[in-house]
């Protein structure tokens, strides 16, 4: 199959997008199929644009001056479809189109399907509506979800509305970004999604496409061969990973005051890396010097980096709340063979039992008292790591792209 991946998260970024369409790409390419991704991304020069365009990865015109924070901004859909149609006019002939995303370029593509014919599905990868409850301050997120959705139905029909409920759409901003977002599935012919408790939520909220639940896979050119059983031995430090964004949505600041009460009550030696940037970094920072935590940061660094530290780690935390669709950490951790730590039930979905210590609520006394215990029971480290351990291979891309090429070929069929 000839595939052509849009997205506006993938370029000059890093995060589960990211690594869940390069893994998907390289898994596909393996089975013979020919993959182009297409995404929005900061100016490159000639040679750059050459480099990426040898791997078939294209950057769509993007604006100069205007970001969306950190995140590189596409010009307007019409702008790149006919960008797309003059410079790759070999589109017309390919079997799918694969959309990541639900901005200028992804909205380009779903477009673009429709008017040459070609079957578009569509990933949706995230929960806007808790973005904009976390990212955008408070004055602004009514006004800016109204605006979001008021651009986006120029370019894609917004026949459904959605009220405020008492649900997952509790206030107006974010029931205006469930219509985006639901809205946008339903411009496709058909709807994936990461997990089972993220499709039945798309459901809820009025996707009428069929949709096919398609988890996330581990890129096999990073799975090492080995890893070691993780024990906390007597003397040893508890060793955290962090490699999640530091920020509101993933709940850095609440996992800190937890980490605080843990060292305040159990007096025990912990150490935790965190690797990562985002909006409470300096935050963070600040907070770990005022209570002096034995805390590092490293920033935003190449997972190569973190995958060492992830091997060396007792402890994987992943403390998000009704925000994470799949959580890509949390399968990290798992082909690393470490046990992980979690709030959200939701999260049960991905690792399998027995290798997660999960607390009662994401209160901050609850995650302190989930990690007390794990404390004073040091041998649920080792059961955790060896749950990882024998189940780790189940997370390869290449066992689990099957699925996605059978779902392809069956709306190719149709």
């Amino acid at each position: 199959m000839n595939i052509a991946m849009f997205s506006d998260c993938y370029l000059d970024l890093t995060g589960g997008i990211v690594s869940s369409v390069n893994a998907q790409k390289a898994a596909l390419e393996a089975k013979g199929h020919e993959v182009y991704i297409f995404s929005s991304g900061f100016p490159r020069s000639k040679r750059e644009r050459a480099s990426l365009a040898r791997k078939k990865i294209f950057m769509v015109p993007s604006c100069w001056l205007w970001f969306r924070g950190l995140t590189p901004v596409s010009r307007r859909p019409g702008v790149i479809e006919k960008w797309l149609l003059k410079n790759f006019p070999e589109l017309a002939d390919f079997d799918i189109f694969y959309i990541h995303y639900e901005a200028g370029c992804s909205i380009a593509g779903l477009r673009l399907a429709k008017k040459l014919g070609i079957p578009a599905a569509q990933m949706m990868h995230g929960r806007e509506d808790m973005g904009e409850g976390n990212l955008i301050p408070y004055g602004f997120r009514t006004m800016r979800a109204y605006l979001l959705n008021w651009i986006h139905s120029w370019y894609l029909p917004h026949p459904l509305k959605i009220s405020r409920d008492e649900y997952l759409a509790d206030t107006l901003a974010k029931a205006k970004m469930w219509e985006l977002m639901v809205n946008h599935a339903n411009a496709a012919d058909l709807v994936l999604s990461p997990s089972e408790h993220f499709r039945k939520k798309l459901k809820t909220y009025g996707v009428k496409k069929p949709i096919k639940v398609v988890a996330n896979g581990y890129a096999d050119e990073k799975f090492l061969p080995k890893v070691a059983v993780r024990e906390l031995k007597k003397g040893q430090p508890l060793r955290i990973i962090w490699h999640s964004r530091v920020s509101a949505e993933k709940r850095m600041m609440p996992f800190l005051e937890a980490l605080k009460i843990v060292e305040e009550k159990s007096g025990a030696r912990i150490l935790v890396d965190i690797y990562g940037g985002g909006g409470d970094y300096f935050r963070a920072k600040r907070f770990v010097r005022r209570h002096k935590l034995n805390v590092r940061f490293y920033g935003t660094v190449k997972f190569a980096e973190i995958q060492k530290e992830i091997n060396k780690a007792h402890l994987d935390v992943l403390v998000s709340y009704n925000f994470d669709t799949f959580g890509m950490t949390l399968i990290e951790a798992e082909a690393a063979g470490v046990g992980v730590f979690f709030c959200d039930p939701d999260m049960r979905e991905v690792v399998p039992t027995g290798s997660y210590v999960m607390s009662e609520s994401p209160e901050v006394e609850k995650m302190a008292a989930a990690l007390l215990d794990l404390i004073a029971h040091p041998e649920k480290i080792r059961k955790m790591s060896e749950v990882m351990i024998q189940r780790r291979k189940e997370v390869l891309i290449s066992n689990r792209i099957d699925l996605l090429i059978k779902v392809f070929s069956g709306m190719i069929k149709k």
